[in-house]
């Protein structure tokens, strides 16, 4: 079974884009921006054998604000500028009550399943409480990137890193491109 890195997206891997200190999704390829060392940081969970994985939500389709094509528009747009292959979502609003809206774990345990990850082996790097509290309950060990919402911090046990790059040095033992 392989390791695993599993990726939030939005502010992890691309910019939020904040309303009353709250982060959104972007709507449209012109809406995403990619965040500076992403590409470096995949590069190198990589080079260690690490499988990427984006496990996301993605409400603003069930709430009509977004079309599946447009998201799979966008995660092809960060494919093709982070090398990133697999993309997990949930289309679901939190009234749904689906298994794989996180904090819920379907996400992940479809991820393993799928591509044969063991997730005790395996990390999760967030920037929500939800994000976090999915990996733990994963068994993943996690890396919370503090983006200062104003919303629930997470529960503890997790590292507090600055980006995604910090957080693979810190997964590969220290070791930058």
């Amino acid at each position: 079974m392989n390791s695993a890195v599993f990726l939030d997206r939005d502010g992890v891997i691309n910019q939020a884009l904040i309303r009353e200190n709250m982060p959104f999704s972007p709507r449209n390829i012109d809406e995403l921006v990619i965040l500076n060392d992403v590409s470096e940081a995949v590069s190198l969970l990589h080079r260690y054998g690490f499988v990427t994985v984006v496990v996301t939500n993605q409400p603003d389709i069930a709430r009509g604000f977004m079309t599946l094509d447009t998201l799979l528009k966008i995660h092809d747009a960060i494919s093709a500028r982070t090398s990133l292959q697999y993309f997990y979502s949930c289309t679901h609003d939190e009234d749904y009550k689906c298994n794989c809206r996180k904090p819920k774990i379907g996400l992940l345990i479809d991820a393993a399943r799928d591509l044969n990850l063991d997730l005790s082996k395996s990390f999760l790097v967030g920037d929500r409480w939800k994000d976090i509290r999915a990996g733990q309950s994963a068994g993943c060990q996690c890396f919370f990137i503090d983006n200062g919402y104003s919303e629930q911090q997470p529960s503890p046990p997790f590292h507090t890193v600055a980006s995604l790059l910090e957080a693979a040095i810190i997964i590969t033992g220290g070791v930058k491109c």
